[in-house]
């Protein structure tokens, strides 16, 4: 009789431990999410600066080729148009990077939010269960008492 209710108390902990332990799980994977986020940041930064120094690398060159082949690069009128497109190709490419940089770091983010959202979900749901086994768990124990109480004829 009482080792109903002892076996239903006993079942809902664990199920209380285990929505706890799938939270924790969640807040966990959240911090990983999130720390795959900064790193991405940084990646992203990373490929805007190496972009530029690409950018500047090439100018410095092309300068230094156009000089070579006897070209003034402070007057002739093509040689300007192609350093302003190299320009505004490196300002394109930058732009980009860092337009999926931050695409990217909004899906993490949104990963991360998921996670929690999911590990409180887990938690709750085994909170339900826990409170639906011990209501069982009292109630099978009540049908018990009314089967064990002698009936007076």
């Amino acid at each position: 009789m009482v080792w109903q209710l002892i076996a239903a108390g006993v079942s809902a902990a664990g199920q209380i431990a285990a929505g706890k332990a799938a939270e924790e799980a969640s807040k966990l994977d959240a911090f990983n999410i999130e720390t795959q986020k900064v790193i991405s940041q940084a990646q992203a930064l990373q490929r805007h600066n190496d972009r530029l120094e690409q950018y500047r690398y090439n100018l410095k060159a092309n300068i230094a080729s156009f000089y070579a082949s006897g070209r003034d690069v402070s007057s002739d009128r093509s040689v300007g148009a192609f350093l302003e497109r190299q320009r505004e190709v490196a300002t394109q490419d930058t732009r980009r990077s860092d337009l999926m940089g931050v695409f990217e770091a909004m899906k993490l983010q949104q990963q991360a939010t998921a996670t929690r959202i999911e590990g409180r979900a887990r938690k709750q749901a085994a909170m339900i269960g826990a409170f639906s086994t011990m209501a069982q768990g009292y109630a099978d124990y009540q049908d018990s008492l009314v089967k064990a109480t002698p009936t007076g004829s």
